[in-house]
């Protein structure tokens, strides 16, 4: 990380079909060895997958509502006090929060046992818009441990 200036953000192209700038940063994250049309295709047939499988007509819709589900709001961060390291908890900016879901949501998608990636992210977005599965839990898990060091929240 410079010391010298703020890294720039990049401007994010918003997706084909949706024509939407989360999920094309969703479908970047996903993508592997830069093969963005196989990540593209991955994450659409999830989503289409997805929104039959729940009966709901649009699937972007679904897709938000599965990222807002997985947003941590407080997470812990480590700080330097003395010669102590504690963990503070912070509240998480709008733009980290989004970005930890995604990584979550996939990190959780690769682990699960279905056959296909599309499957798996199909099967994640349903159990994040549900309020279960290991990305909700790994939400739950970042609260807790915030919770729990509260006490050193005036550091």
């Amino acid at each position: 990380m410079s010391r010298r200036r703020k890294a720039e953000k990049r401007e994010i192209i918003p997706d084909t079909k949706f024509n939407d700038k989360v999920l094309s940063k969703f479908i970047n994250i996903v993508m592997y060895d830069g093969k963005k049309s196989k990540s593209e295709k991955i994450v659409y047939d999830a989503l289409e997958i997805a929104s039959k499988k729940l009966k709901i007509s649009k699937p972007i819709d679904l897709f938000r509502n599965a990222l807002n589900n997985v947003k941590p709001g407080i997470e812990v961060r480590s700080r330097r006090v003395g010669g102590a390291t504690y963990q503070v908890p912070m509240e998480v900016k709008p733009r980290r929060a989004q970005t930890l879901a995604m990584k979550w949501i996939i990190n959780s998608a690769e682990k699960r046992n279905e056959k296909t990636m599309k499957e798996r992210v199909a099967s994640e977005i349903i159990d994040a818009f549900n309020n279960k599965g290991n990305s909700i839990k790994k939400r739950e898990e970042t609260h807790k441990m915030a919770e729990a060091n509260r006490a050193f929240s005036h550091f």
